[in-house]
């Protein structure tokens, strides 16, 4: 299990991934700021991980407040949810865990609670985000285990791990499971630009695993994909629309469509809490771009012309009809996925 994030009496230490995968360094947030901070410079990433670091800013926020009241906390606490929501606004697992935090708030202001009932009960709740986002991962694996081929080439795009967790992962969770369910499974890496998530954090874990891995440039796909080398497509997601639509790293929309044309199943792995039921289709995702300096510059060094444009989206769209299944920790979904997708909400309901 790669520590991702530990809560620690000081605050929250995280893996600092932009220094990944050369150096294994640790970055304190003692303060919501920090974790704003954090989250936003991507030192942690990965919709899971995002969703339950919010949490624990808010419990920081909580923890660390000088007020002396629920009644005078309450202002506070609403200032603080509305930092930690503006740092990424793509992940909806960013918003599902506040907005479970803020139900939690609302819940414990009108029971008479008192401010130190509410931290403390704020600082469990995210505690049971992290254990529940760990248990999804390894169910999910489960399911998505099965689908994968028992002898072959997998690709994936980004990095849908255990670094994008609290633990197993997503995407790589279903690869880790298939391992464990004795299947022979090589590992094709996008590297993933411009942030090399595929090179450096996809590459370093599956390699402390013991997992036989190869990173490509992005643009190499199609051709081991003509040549046979890759049996199978999984990725994970940031958010899923209640149609099936999928919003996942810049380049995953390529991939789905190589995939389609060579007959190779596309799935996707995300926990329910990725899943926006309330946004209809992927049109109506919210799509982040990030700094320029990510594409002009790499390791401080200066790759493109003074003063070119530059377009940085951060994601972008699967339409859901080149997406074989959808791999959840309540089971694996199959188009139709407006009706699979809600079918499932109410089952679970």
């Amino acid at each position: 299990m790669i520590p991702t994030l530990t809560w620690t009496p000081e605050g929250v230490r995280f893996l600092d991934q932009t220094k990944l995968p050369l150096e294994e360094n640790y970055r304190l947030a003692a303060t919501y700021e920090d974790v704003a901070e954090i989250i936003v410079t991507m030192v942690v990433r990965g919709a899971p991980a995002i969703g339950v670091s919010a949490a624990y800013g808010v419990a920081l926020g909580a923890l660390k407040t000088s007020a002396t009241s629920v009644a005078g906390f309450a202002p506070e606490f609403d200032r603080i949810c509305a930092r930690l929501a503006g740092t990424r606004p793509t992940a909806v697992n960013l918003f599902w865990a506040i907005d479970r935090m803020k139900a939690l708030f609302a819940e414990l202001r009108q029971s008479g609670a008192t401010l130190v009932d509410v931290q403390e009960k704020l600082l469990a709740e995210a505690h049971l985000m992290y254990d529940e986002d760990i248990a999804a991962c390894k169910a999910m694996g489960a399911f998505g285990g099965e689908l994968l081929p028992a002898d072959g080439g997998v690709l994936t795009h980004c990095n849908a791990g255990a670094l994008a967790t609290c633990g197993y992962g997503t995407a790589l969770g279903v690869i880790r499971a298939a391992v464990e369910q004795g299947k022979r499974v090589h590992v094709y890496a996008d590297e993933t630009r411009p942030f090399l998530q595929g090179a450096r954090l996809t590459a370093w874990e599956l390699m402390a695993d013991g997992i036989p891995t190869t990173v490509i440039c992005d643009n190499m796909a199609a051709s081991l994909m003509r040549q046979g080398k890759i049996q199978a497509v999984v990725v994970g997601a940031d958010r899923i629309a209640a149609n099936g639509d999928v919003a996942n790293k810049i380049g995953t929309y390529n991939v789905a469509i190589l995939a389609r044309e060579h007959g190779i199943p596309f799935y996707v792995a995300a926990p329910w809490s990725t899943i926006d039921l309330a946004t209809p289709t992927g049109e109506a995702i919210p799509i982040e771009e990030r700094p320029a300096r990510e594409v002009t510059h790499h390791a401080g060094k200066q790759l493109t012309p003074h003063g070119v444009g530059i377009y940085n989206p951060a994601f972008d769209v699967t339409p859901s009809r080149y997406v074989a299944a959808i791999i959840t920790e309540r089971g694996v979904l199959r188009a139709p996925y407006a009706d699979s997708l809600r079918e499932m909400e109410l089952v679970a309901k």
